[in-house]
């Protein structure tokens, strides 16, 4: 038996799509080079695994790729970037990973270049938005007539998700919430700790990805690909939106932190003052025992049969003068 390997190096699909709005072709995994020839009117999506080792040679030897843009395809950077040059975008975008049986929270990379009749997609790990780009174009290709459409829809389904997770981490801080403001507290700092930090970092990621579109925007006109800047300003829009919810998140679960931090404060304080009242309350009966305990002599009550009772009455006096100035004072 022959094992065969793709003609293409990490393929993980291909799609021809037809000017006339024709649903799209899925190249066959067995696709050469020669099958990536784009039709007049129509364009490719091209999405590769970066796990294969070829690819980046495969990408260097595609023609019209510049090598900056091979290498936002090939990188492992982690971080968002989008440039502008020669009627071309590529750069980075965040998604989050998905596993082969679930979605995860784990931030993952999506490496693009965008041309006017070309969108080539990178990975290291499956992701979770790019899967459902893909199932969207399968159910209606004809509304793809650029491959700038394709990164619209990219980015769109990475907001949605994010939409998503923002109402999924909501529902976290409403549980956590009610156990904080409830009649017996309980510490749900731990609980917490890894809601705020995936809110965090998604602010942190988001904001990126905001002021890189909007930089984008504003490139000069020679350098933006047809149709750009109104892909840009409607993603802004659609960032800047939920941007706000997750700042919101981010406060909420800042504050939420700060009350539970109050109110173990409020614990320790309590604690600290029962264990300084018992403090106060045993002080005086062991200066009496440790009185009638010293070994010397001409000891009162000494000698006699009723010298004990006499050292307790002293012990219990001496708590009842405490607790007399303990109110005096307005500790009690």
């Amino acid at each position: 038996m022959t094992l065969l390997t793709p003609a293409i190096p990490g393929l993980v699909w291909a799609y021809r799509f037809h000017a006339d709005r024709t649903p799209c072709t899925r190249l066959a995994t067995e696709a050469s080079r020669g099958d990536l020839a784009v039709e007049d009117g129509g364009f490719l999506w091209l999405h590769l695994n970066l796990a294969d080792q070829r690819v980046p040679a495969f990408l260097e030897g595609f023609g019209g790729l510049q090598p900056d843009a091979v290498a936002a395809l090939t990188t492992h950077d982690t971080h968002a970037a989008i440039t502008l040059d020669e009627q071309m975008v590529f750069g980075t975008l965040v998604d989050f990973q998905r596993e082969f049986d679930s979605e995860t929270r784990d931030i993952g990379w999506l490496h693009f270049v965008v041309t006017e009749k070309l969108i080539i997609t990178t990975r290291l790990q499956p992701l979770r938005s790019i899967d459902r780009v893909r199932a969207a174009v399968e159910k209606n290709a004809g509304r793809y007539r650029r491959p700038i459409d394709v990164f619209e829809t990219i980015v769109a389904e990475f907001q949605r998700t994010l939409i998503t997770l923002v109402l999924e981490l909501t529902e976290e801080l409403n549980q956590i919430e009610d156990f904080v403001y409830d009649n017996a507290p309980r510490d749900e700092r731990r609980r917490l700790a890894p809601v705020r930090r995936t809110v965090v970092r998604l602010h942190r990621h988001l904001r990126t990805v905001l002021a890189l579109m909007r930089r984008a925007a504003a490139a000069d006109d020679d350098d933006m690909p047809l149709g750009f800047d109104d892909v840009a300003g409607r993603l802004t829009s659609r960032l800047e939106a939920v941007d706000h919810d997750v700042y919101a998140l981010q406060d909420r679960a800042r504050l939420l932190h700060e009350e539970i931090d109050s109110k173990q404060s409020s614990e320790t304080n309590r604690h600290l003052y029962i264990l300084s009242l018992m403090t106060a309350f045993l002080l005086p009966p062991s200066l009496v025992t440790g009185f009638f305990g010293m070994n010397t002599s001409g000891m009162p009550f000494e000698h006699g049969e009723t010298g004990t009772m006499f050292a307790v009455i002293f012990i219990a006096l001496s708590i009842a003068i405490a607790w007399f100035v303990l109110r005096r004072a307005r500790i009690l």
